[in-house]
């Protein structure tokens, strides 16, 4: 018999009186890898918390092993085997491999002090465990992306996990990235270790669970094999919509190009970079990461200026040196990371909104009037179909999807005329991403050029008219998207052909 991981019944949670989590039931067995999906918002981020015994439970059971928790701690969910690996991955950037993988063991078993030869043996061990060969005295700000979520789960190996809960894994990683993630997974299911994994990503879902069980608004609406899982019904289940998108349409009317670049270069980003983008186009630019892509759109706003090449707005040559220079353009960018890049997580919404044109909102005698900054957060709150909040509700309250739009909002205030997006849908739900896609379209279509950076083929089929791939640094294939497949990008993107 299948030994039982963990097992919820009837969870219930609320905060201030809004329910959050309604009557919850959810199991996991020894060896099982379910794949929770939701909106932001749904709920997923309480459940984890409550079965990491960060949130306490208003109602239900909580069963690890058998054994139940009228109230579950951190220290009791931790014992018990459950691990959570973060879309940060929360490692020390400032230490080594194998200090960051030993971590948990010193936590845990507090120890103040651990030897570095019993640190290098405990992570050489978890390493082995996983398939993988790290420098152990390499410190983890020098890792990949890829690596630092390897550290991430070895750590949790180190516990003993039993449980290891990851929230959006290939969030930030390449396509060979994910395959070896999976490699880590199927050799975890096959020692017993069970997997909750967190995704929006139907095609790596159906990839590597047994089961999926998605909520929505604090219920749990399905929760069945991964096998016959109707893959149309997904955006559905997690929204109670059906959502559909229109591929975007460009009428070409001979338009001069707002924007053409003749071969960019920079030292060891990217070499003979060549491209024009028209008002009301949108260029989808992809590649695998480390491809040049992002190196590029910091370029074209000026954070890593190019070293050689001419950029041309409106047939004039500019150059782009500085973010001052990009923005006297009439240039915006929107990060990949709008976290640490994108938001002023602990402002009000408000600020957030002004922050790019604050000086442009100062009146005669060098203040900005709060009714400026109030009419300015409204607007686009309207706009962008946030959810209504107070202007001065802090940026930090909003979902993720939400997030993405304050960081629009803040950028179109300054009412550019071309506006570069790296991965604007990254890790928002399927709702949010719709909706962003859609305002995206909709500023095309009042005659804004956008260069769109994005690994998603999905998106890159239905929300631009031309596609770029980098690879190496250099453009090896351009097409227009209705020329070309969904699966021949991909297989363009990896270096298949």
């Amino acid at each position: 018999m299948t030994e039982r991981i963990l097992d919820l019944r009837g969870v219930s949670k609320a905060f201030s009186g809004n329910r959050v989590l309604s009557n919850i039931d959810f199991a996991i067995d020894a060896g099982e890898v379910v794949c929770l999906c939701g909106e932001n918002g749904s709920g997923k981020s309480t459940l984890i918390k409550i079965i990491s015994g960060v949130y306490t439970f208003d109602a239900g059971t909580v069963a690890i092993n058998g054994r139940n928790y009228a109230k579950l701690t951190a220290a009791q969910s931790i014992a018990e085997g459950i691990q959570v690996i973060y879309q940060d991955f929360s490692v020390f950037s400032n230490l080594t491999v194998s200090e960051n993988i030993a971590m948990s063991y010193r936590v845990h078993n507090r120890k103040r002090f651990v030897s570095s030869r019993f640190s290098d043996a405990l992570a050489r061990e978890a390493l082995r465990q996983v398939g993988v060969e790290l420098p152990l005295n390499k410190e983890v700000e020098q890792l990949s992306v890829a690596e630092k979520q390897i550290v991430a789960i070895c750590r949790a190996i180190c516990q003993d996990a039993k449980l290891i809960i990851m929230d959006e894994p290939t969030t930030a990683i390449t396509q060979r990235e994910i395959e070896k993630l999976f490699e880590i997974i199927r050799g975890l299911k096959k020692k017993g270790v069970a997997v909750m994994f967190v995704s929006h990503k139907l095609d790596e879902v159906m990839a590597i669970c047994d089961r999926i069980t998605v909520i929505r608004s604090g219920e749990k609406v399905v929760d069945q094999s991964a096998e016959g899982f109707p893959r149309e019904k997904l955006a559905y289940y997690m929204t109670g919509k059906e959502i559909q998108e229109e591929p975007f349409a460009f009428e070409d009317c001979g338009l001069k190009p707002l924007l053409r670049a003749e071969n960019l270069s920079r030292a060891g980003a990217f070499e003979g970079v060549s491209f024009s983008v028209c008002p009301g186009e949108i260029l989808a630019v992809t590649g695998q990461l480390g491809s040049g892509r992002t190196e590029l759109a910091k370029a074209l706003f000026g954070l890593l200026p190019a070293t050689s090449g001419t950029v041309f707005i409106d047939g004039v040559e500019t150059p782009i040196r500085s973010r001052q220079d990009a923005l006297r353009n009439n240039i915006a960018y929107l990060p990949e990371d709008r976290l640490s890049e994108g938001l002023l997580l602990n402002r009000s919404l408000g600020d957030n909104f002004s922050s790019a044109i604050i000086d442009r909102m100062k009146n005669k005698f060098g203040i900005v009037p709060e009714r400026r900054i109030r009419d300015l957060s409204v607007k686009w709150m309207e706009a962008l179909r946030m959810s209504v909040k107070p202007y001065t509700t802090v940026a930090s309250e909003y979902s993720g999807g939400n997030q993405q739009r304050i960081v629009l909002g803040k950028w179109l205030a300054a009412d550019p005329r071309i506006f570069i997006l790296n991965c604007p849908t990254v890790g928002v739900d399927v709702k949010s991403k719709s909706e962003i896609h859609a305002i995206i379209k909709d500023l095309a279509k009042k005659g804004m050029a956008i260069v769109l950076i994005s690994d998603d083929v999905g998106e890159i089929m239905t929300t631009s008219n031309r596609v770029m791939i980098m690879n190496a640094g250099r453009v090896v294939f351009e097409s227009d998207t209705r020329t070309v497949s969904a699966s021949d990008i991909s297989q363009r993107i990896v270096g298949a052909y």
